[in-house]
């Protein structure tokens, strides 16, 4: 209970009697479920993952903007990765958790910042379109370095001759530069505002938006099927017997 004008005023996760405590009890139940889950997962959470774990009568929604609401000032926030939600560090303490530079990851290459950066854009692309976009050619081995690192993975096939595979980015990508979306990535004027951009660019220059769901498939892609993982080396082949 809080004091306000001499009054006790309940607060949100304090149980009521009546019928709006029995909603604000429920609320508090599903809060404590989805604050558990959260801080036992070392990656976010998605919506589906909550709601099979939630009370059917509690909305999903209202009860992450009440937990959103009580890490607020925190020095644990929560945030919004895609569809999933994780429990992060306040952004002004993160220096406090910073590990030693033999800890750190090694940077990557400007090639590699730069095909991340088209795929992160450009989504779906193909290595060919990569080159394409860059104008130079694109190393395997810059590609299998961003996969390895959890940013980018192979979202399918385009419907072209020789089927080439399409490359996205994924939720740990959005996890690591802070971003809730693909849309919140930076755009043209932000680009420009961080010294990022030529001041010569072409007059038809523009920065691609971003995909809205980069979750769903694009009509011109085909989903990688069994043949098409063991094909790229991501499933073991089967064995027949004779």
């Amino acid at each position: 209970m809080s004091a306000q004008n001499g009054a006790l005023r309940p607060s949100l996760f304090e149980p009521e009697s009546g019928a709006d405590g029995a909603e604000r009890q429920l609320l508090l139940s599903a809060t404590r479920i989805a604050e558990a889950l959260l801080f036992a997962s070392a990656e976010p959470i998605t919506r589906k993952a909550l709601a099979e774990r939630l009370p059917e009568q509690v909305s999903v929604n209202k009860v992450m903007a009440a937990l959103e609401a009580r890490y607020a000032y925190s020095g644990v926030n929560l945030v919004r990765v895609d569809d999933a939600w994780a429990l992060r560090t306040a952004p002004d303490l993160a220096y406090l958790l910073r590990h030693d530079a033999q800890q750190q990851p090694k940077k990557l290459s400007r090639a590699a910042l730069e095909v991340l950066a088209t795929i992160a854009y450009h989504q779906p692309v193909t290595r060919a379109e990569i080159e394409d976009v860059r104008g130079v050619e694109t190393s395997k081995g810059t590609l299998d370095l961003l996969m390895e690192s959890g940013w980018v993975r192979m979202r399918g096939r385009r419907r072209t001759p020789g089927r080439p595979v399409t490359y996205g980015t994924t939720p740990a990508f959005l996890d690591h530069f802070g971003l809730s979306e693909l849309r919140d990535l930076p755009g043209m004027e932000d680009l420009k505002g961080a010294g990022l951009l030529s001041p010569r660019l072409p007059t038809n220059f523009s920065v691609p938006v971003p995909l809205a769901d980069p979750g769903i498939l694009q009509p011109d892609e085909d989903d990688l099927g069994d043949v098409d993982l063991e094909e790229l080396g991501l499933l073991t082949p089967r064995v027949t017997e004779d």
